[in-house]
């Protein structure tokens, strides 16, 4: 027998293959720091061709392919334009990593050369510009970069990837869509499911955790307000609407001062209010639109009843009849509070103060921005999920930020942009590490 090609074929497996005493850290910073020239050209590429929610089709494309090149079993449409990759590396805990991939309708003002000059036509016909002002160019780039190095160094660990790019993040609608299509059931079912969100407020170089919720859940209210109206001459034989309106959105300030406990946080946002046509009309009706944003089921009920209670008062101290009190309806899709399973934080936060050091992984406070992540981990499944912060703030801005007390631009601003290169390595590195972990755990 020629054993030449046997010799050939197990050199060229030494070679591609980290040795078993190399150490784990080395390795991953290794291939975080490898691939950066490729991974900022994806992550400019994303940036500059952003996608607007539920019409994610060409970026949900470019992430397939991406899991076909690394020998991912890929299934696309998944709940609309989602995509599932399944990387099967022996018997294991099966780990879900995720990514969303929609873009706002934000005119960007970067002024970097690769900043986004798309727009598109809305649903109601409207020309509207787009941009990644949250984010989620860098999400998909360092979800890309983990799981390419999880694939590298695939000796070091046995179990099953779930590689799940998200659609309809912004709308909140893109997990519940991808679950009620079968996430759960057409693939291997998570025993931990892991995301980022880039934070504007820590530095490139950091991660941020917190056990428990570390997102607030968040709803909608429609509300009409009725009056009587009339003419602005004669206000005596009118019931002013927006007199009333203005009455119950001051009031709905004590909801959360003087009605909610003071440890449980809450905001009431009045987002909209209009009524009216002509200076010297007083209308019949307005209309407004609220947020509702809590941590606690308990709270939101609390909120709903007040929101109800304090409008229907008014309309009765103004002398309205019932048919005429307001109309309030509240959102069917309400996005619960993202839930971090403290178990799972803790594993994962040790994993990344090994992997970045301890200085760099950061406890934070609870959030109030929204994130339909939490939907994966409300399931019947009770799939633990952790969100983690992911430092994007350029350090020099930062320290130049706390020192002066100015602000930096926020998440959803035209002219926020990440510092590429130390978020992303950190992201790869940290969380290459906790996944790691998680695969080898008894």
């Amino acid at each position: 027998m020629n054993k030449t090609p046997f010799l050939c074929s197990v050199l060229l497996l030494c070679i591609s293959l980290p040795s078993a005493g190399q150490d784990l850290n080395d390795l991953i910073r290794k291939e975080a720091n490898i691939s950066v020239p490729a991974s900022e050209q994806m992550y400019r590429e994303l940036h500059q061709n952003p996608e607007l929610s539920l019409q994610e089709f060409k970026t949900a494309e470019k992430m397939a392919v991406a899991l076909e090149k690394m020998g991912f079993e890929v299934t696309g449409g998944v709940g609309g334009n989602g995509v599932v990759g399944v990387f099967r590396n022996g018997t294991g805990p099966v780990v879900m990593l995720r990514t969303d991939m929609d873009a706002l309708p934000v005119r960007e003002a970067t002024g970097v050369s690769w900043a986004s000059t798309v727009t598109v036509t809305d649903d109601h016909g409207l020309v509207t510009p787009v941009m990644h002002a949250c984010g989620h160019d860098l999400h998909m780039t360092v979800w890309h970069g983990t799981l390419s190095t999880l694939v590298a160094l695939r000796s070091r660990w046995k179990g099953t990837i779930i590689a799940v790019a998200q659609p309809a993040e912004e709308v909140s609608g893109g997990s519940d869509q991808m679950i009620k299509d079968g996430l759960y059931s057409r693939f291997p079912k998570p025993d931990y499911a892991l995301c980022y969100h880039v934070s504007p407020d820590l530095p490139a170089g950091t991660t941020g955790y917190l056990a428990g919720p570390i997102f607030a859940g968040v709803n909608s209210a429609d509300m009409k307000v009725y009056g009587i109206g009339g003419h602005g001459a004669m206000p005596h034989k009118t019931i002013d609407p927006i007199v009333l309106s203005a009455k119950i959105i001051l009031d709905y300030q004590t909801i959360v001062s003087r009605e909610i406990n003071p440890v449980s946080p809450a905001v009431i946002t009045v987002g909209s209010i209009h009524g009216g046509t002509k200076h010297n009309i007083i209308p019949e009706e307005v209309e407004m639109k609220l947020t509702l944003r809590f941590f606690s089921e308990d709270v939101y009920r609390q909120i709903r009843e007040a929101v109800v209670r304090i409008a229907n008062g008014h309309a009765m101290a103004a002398g309205l009849p019932q048919e005429k009190w307001p109309v309030i309806s509240f959102g069917k899709d309400f996005t619960p509070p993202v839930d971090n399973d403290p178990g799972l934080v803790s594993r994962a936060a040790a994993s990344m103060e090994k992997a970045i050091g301890k200085e760099n992984v950061l406890r934070v406070d609870p959030s109030t921005v929204a994130e339909d992540f939490g939907k994966y981990g409300r399931t019947e499944e009770k799939v633990k999920i952790a969100l983690f912060w992911l430092g994007g703030a350029n350090r020099d801005k930062y320290d130049r930020s706390i020192a002066e007390g100015t602000m930096l631009p926020a998440l959803h601003s035209s002219t926020f942009l990440p510092d590429f290169v130390p978020a992303y390595t950190t992201g790869v590195t940290a969380m290459s590490m906790a996944v790691i972990d998680l695969f080898n755990s008894k």
